[in-house]
């Protein structure tokens, strides 16, 4: 029976949780994430479990924070003055906001502090610094599935 390897674009079923047991996100209810094996588009440690994987195999992955969002950056935590931000920006710990790199593009970020003058900015990744734990059901293998 083939198995799936680089090059191959493969369809997932996946549950994604912490070590926890909490989950942070899931396919169920929804397609199966396709996605081509190789190409960097996922982590590594989750890429790295689906090869070898056949059609109808189900499995648990445990992804090491190395292989997955790594530890976190302190250069992508940063504290603004409250006196420089715009009017109407949310000033609350824990909301989600968009932040402009210098060349454009837009990153995803949540306010982790408000304090009296300023707030700080958290713009890694909100899984950096965690261990991942994913099972996962390898639904199809294909060599042209995305156009």
């Amino acid at each position: 029976m083939r198995t799936a390897k680089n090059g191959d674009v493969v369809k997932v079923h996946y549950t994604g949780k912490l070590t926890n047991g909490e989950v942070f996100d899931s396919s169920k209810g929804r397609e199966p994430l396709e996605f081509k094996l190789g190409e960097g588009e996922m982590i590594p440690g989750f890429e790295a479990g689906i090869i070898g994987m056949q059609v109808g195999e189900k499995k648990v992955i445990n992804i090491p924070k190395e292989e997955a969002y790594g530890d976190p950056l302190p250069q992508l935590i940063a504290d603004f003055p409250k006196s420089e931000l715009p009017e109407g920006f949310p000033m609350e710990e824990g909301a989600q906001i968009g932040v402009t790199l210098a060349d454009g593009r837009q990153i995803p970020a949540v306010i982790t502090a408000v304090k009296e003058n300023s707030i700080t900015i958290d713009a890694n990744h909100p899984l950096a610094g965690k261990d991942l734990i994913f099972e996962v059901e390898l639904v199809e293998i294909g060599s042209s599935l995305i156009l």
